[in-house]
């Protein structure tokens, strides 16, 4: 008696794979808006409003260990996300680029445990080291990486989703001209109202364009469906 199974193709498993890869950039994006939440609620005295979120991972800084163990996480999950757009790319190479600079800006983020910064009176009081010089040496590179990445994106699609994107990177430059204007005064540990916000909203919106992506792409793979597998009669 012959019966029949479903024998899933190889183009299934690759859109499989790469629909995996692309929902971890949505994930990364939930991870760190919640790691902003909950690791600030674990420090008593921080003020979101006011302070820095590298002051949450600061040497000596009681929220450093589960900062650093939730921002393992979340650069695996934003380099799996640039994997997803170079498996989704196909003959987009502006696309593939993206991809890649994501996939550098995920590799770059390893190294962020590596050079933590000290904590305000620490560097008002003259104690700041090598680290705190390769903290922003790791952040102007991080956020370079971050803005040609979406920069490529905005090239490789036409429409709206590139006038979304030119506005984003539009965002990110003028609050990061915001957040340079009061950043010196951390180090001198002055009053920086509205530093936390301002910065916070400049991830925000980057954060909002990997998600945005990502259902883009998404849609584009669409969910593997009966038609992707093939029939195969066994006696």
């Amino acid at each position: 008696m012959a019966s029949t199974i479903s024998v899933p193709t190889r183009f299934s498993e690759r859109v499989v794979l790469t629909n995996v890869l692309l929902i971890g950039g949505i994930l990364s994006s939930v991870l760190y808006v919640i790691m902003n939440i909950v690791v600030a609620m674990q420090y008593e005295g921080y003020n979101s409003v006011t302070q820095t979120i590298s002051e949450l991972s600061a040497i000596d800084a009681p929220t450093r260990p589960m900062w650093v163990w939730l921002g393992v996480v979340y650069t695996l999950l934003i380099t799996a996300f640039g994997w997803g757009i170079i498996k989704s790319s196909a003959h987009n190479r502006l696309l593939r680029i993206a991809g890649v600079l994501m996939v550098v800006y995920g590799i770059v983020g390893i190294f962020w445990p590596l050079a933590p910064m000290h904590q305000r009176d620490v560097l008002a009081a003259g104690g700041g080291t090598i680290s705190d010089t390769m903290h922003l040496v790791m952040a102007m590179v991080s956020s370079l990486f971050m803005t040609v990445a979406m920069g490529f994106g905005a090239a490789a699609f036409a429409g709206r989703f590139r006038i979304y994107s030119i506005v984003t990177i539009m965002m990110l430059l003028l609050f990061a001209v915001l957040t340079s204007v009061d950043a010196p005064n951390v180090e001198k540990n002055l009053p920086t109202p509205f530093l936390g916000i301002i910065e916070r909203v400049m991830i925000s919106v980057f954060l909002l364009w990997v998600v945005v992506l990502a259902f883009i792409l998404l849609n584009k793979t669409g969910p593997v469906s009966v038609k992707d597998t093939r029939q195969k009669t066994v006696s």
